[in-house]
């Protein structure tokens, strides 16, 4: 069943997330090739997103009915746009208001739609499963909580992070922005603390080892009670 929440509510108070946003799309902080919006080498290297592509759309056929998903960060939309032809409605959200603009104007299919949010702060769209690729790893813990408590309304939540090999300290908090856990020798886990995400099952879908061998992107199915 999809979630019954019928109105997206916004907030009207700025919070500094959007700002740092907006700034590294504009300073190219995360890389640039040659488009105007450019969500960095993760969401374009195809030793990455291609196991990724492979593996959601694989999850999305294995309903008999199609899913409405809601993609949390949508990014440059580089990815997400393989996607809504396996959907019955492929709702794409990011925080950075020229960046939901452009992609509207680039991307354009009857089932697609964009909306400008900040996903800590507002209400989130209506759907049976959210994606959230490489999203919580640039926000603090105070935001991730405010996440979470969102992500019940949802069947299916599907998560990639970049997080340290091995056994590592989850959930170091940050201050929002370019940076992720890495450094800090930490990633998100949203069954840890302070999280404690309650969901009846987990499932790994992909696995990828950086190119430092320091970390792996790693997606991870949850099915919420």
């Amino acid at each position: 069943m999809e979630n019954k929440r019928k109105d997206v509510k916004k907030s009207k108070k700025p919070w500094p997330t959007k700002n740092a946003m907006k700034q590294i799309y504009e300073q190219k902080l995360w890389g640039s090739n040659d488009t105007a919006f450019y969500s960095g080498e993760g969401s374009h290297r195809i030793d990455i997103i291609d196991p990724y592509i492979e593996v959601l759309t694989s999850f999305l056929n294995s309903h008999q009915e199609p899913l409405t998903i809601c993609d949390l960060g949508c990014g440059d939309f580089n990815v997400g746009k393989e996607l809504p032809k396996y959907t019955k409605k492929y709702i794409a959200v990011d925080i950075v208001p020229d960046l939901i603009a452009y992609n509207e104007e680039k991307f354009k299919e009857e089932n697609l739609e964009f909306h400008c949010l900040d996903i800590a702060k507002d209400d989130v769209p209506v759907g049976n499963c959210a994606i959230l690729r490489q999203v919580l790893q640039h926000l603090s813990n105070s935001e991730i909580k405010r996440i979470v408590n969102k992500l019940y309304a949802f069947n299916y939540v599907i998560v990639t992070e970049h997080v340290p090999i091995g056994n590592f300290v989850p959930n170091k908090n940050i201050v929002s922005g370019q940076g992720i856990r890495l450094k800090k020798q930490s990633g998100v886990n949203l069954l840890a603390p302070p999280f404690n995400f309650k969901v009846k099952k987990e499932k790994q879908l992909t696995s990828f080892s950086d190119s430092n061998h320091k970390g792996v992107i790693r997606t991870i199915l949850y099915e919420v009670f």
